[in-house]
């Protein structure tokens, strides 16, 4: 068999179709690439939404910052993240996936200190926390590249696995986010080289908090991960790519349904988990929005990976259609026991658990979402190049696998990359609707009305009988 790994870190020859290849050296090296792309994704996304919980914590230690301007360094991030994966899609083809996440893995460094250091001091200006909020985006940015990446070292039959895996355990990084930073910023972890600690008074009684720790706490992860990257991870010579070859995904129709179907989820999935916690503060005062709210995005992430084996099984369509209706059902229970809700769906009183359940249940339903729908994209490619090459000879059934795939890595990259403006606008879309209203309804029938439309594109275009690309 031919050298299979040149220059140490280039992989001349990968033929993960081939089940002798795959079987003797293929697999190993996947895996490989794939465990070392999964911490580093999770440190991604716990940079990226690391403000959901920053927010709800300063005005304790004493920023006088309104609600609104409260939810905008909460959106922020899923602004710069979501345009930065447009651009991130691309790069795994042109600099080679181990380089490109070393690299952006290290970049994180730059918000995670920034925000160490602005947090202590309560005169640091707000136009410097937006720009710090807008660049937690390189964390966002991240996921694109990181599933780009991924779907190059994976057989067809077992993308849906690997990249529920990648992206699944990767969104973990929400919740643990989530999770740890009001634990951290309890204790002053750094001593002398964290700062002082501020001081929280609350009912008479003074409380020491160091914020600067939901920065400083990724920085040694960050610098672990982007060595073990630079090491460890490989660069496919055949996934080689400039962006004018990988543009050709504008002028599919398939890459655009599935940028509409791909936001119903993850979109979901990430917009929720950003305004979860200030969502929970402004509907229910009397709750820490911080003992719960780490809760969503954990059943989401492990939802995710569940949801990339049972399409694998059951298909990607059919998973992704039953997903939006569940999706629906769950949205109208949010409705029905949220506080002042519209009288049809009203209740006599407000109801915190009923809350917590369909959301639960909300998030369950965007990680099952999130890893079908992106089963269904290299199936879909793949399909349209074959059909397109079929009666034409071996040569160019072989040209249409390496061109599916690499169509495939770019839509994967581009359509998460439109998702992600789920992070900005879910945030945005809770705010204006409560100022507006008083109420988040506004914003959920809204929500209610996309999926809608995503359960009739699901199904025409890939759940039918005779739809046009069955997967």
């Amino acid at each position: 068999m031919n050298q299979q790994v040149s220059n140490k870190h280039v992989i001349a020859l990968w033929e993960p179709e081939n089940a002798g290849f795959w079987q003797q050296s293929g697999k190993a090296i996947a895996s490989r690439n794939l465990w070392i792309s999964i911490p580093a994704l999770l440190l991604g996304f716990a940079v990226w939404m690391v403000w959901s919980v920053v927010v709800v914590n300063l005005p304790n230690v004493g920023f006088q910052y309104s609600t609104n301007q409260l939810f905008w360094l909460t959106a922020l991030p899923g602004l710069s993240g979501a345009t930065l994966r447009i651009f991130y899609s691309f790069m795994v083809p042109i600099f080679g996936g181990r380089k490109w996440t070393a690299i952006s893995t290290a970049s994180l460094l730059i918000p995670a200190l920034g925000i160490g250091f602005a947090v202590q001091d309560v005169n640091t200006s707000y136009p410097t926390m937006l720009v710090l909020a807008l660049l937690c985006g390189f964390g966002g940015g991240n996921f694109a590249s990181s599933m780009a990446n991924i779907s190059f070292f994976y057989p067809k039959a077992q993308k849906g696995t690997a990249l529920g895996l990648n992206a699944g355990l990767g969104n973990l990084g929400v919740s643990v986010v989530q999770f740890v930073v009001p634990l951290v910023i309890a204790a002053g972890l750094f001593g002398v080289l964290g700062g002082a600690p501020q001081t929280w008074t609350k009912a008479g009684q003074a409380k020491q908090m160091w914020m600067q720790n939901a920065g400083f706490i990724w920085v040694p992860f960050i610098l672990l991960t982007s060595v073990l990257a630079w090491l460890g991870m490989n660069d496919i010579a055949s996934a080689k790519a400039s962006f004018a070859e990988q543009a050709v995904i504008f002028k599919r129709k398939h890459n655009w349904l599935m940028c509409w179907l791909y936001t119903g989820t993850f979109g979901s999935f990430i917009g929720y988990s950003a305004a979860f916690p200030l969502l929970i503060k402004t509907q229910f005062p009397d709750v820490n929005p911080l003992d719960y709210a780490f809760l969503g995005p954990l059943v989401g992430a492990l939802a995710r990976v569940a949801g990339g084996v049972l399409a694998d099984k059951a298909g990607g369509a059919r998973v992704t259609l039953w997903t939006f209706v569940l999706m629906i059902a769950a949205v109208l229970g949010v409705m029905h026991f949220l506080p002042q809700s519209g009288d049809v769906l009203a209740q006599a009183a407000p109801n915190f658990w009923g809350f917590f359940a369909m959301f639960m249940l909300l998030f369950a339903c965007t990680g099952v979402g999130n890893a079908s729908t992106f089963r269904m994209i290299p199936m879909i490619f793949m399909m349209e190049r074959q059909r397109a090459a079929a009666g034409k000879g071996a040569p160019a059934q072989q040209q249409a696998i390496i061109d599916a795939n690499k169509e495939g890595a770019a839509v994967l990259g581009f359509t998460s990359a439109v998702a992600a403006y789920g992070a900005f606008f879910i945030p945005k879309s809770y705010g204006t609707s409560i100022a507006l209203t008083g109420t988040a309804d506004a914003a959920l029938f809204c929500f209610i009305a996309f999926y809608a439309s995503c359960i009739a594109i699901t199904w025409w275009f890939y759940a039918r009988r005779e739809a046009e690309m069955p997967c």
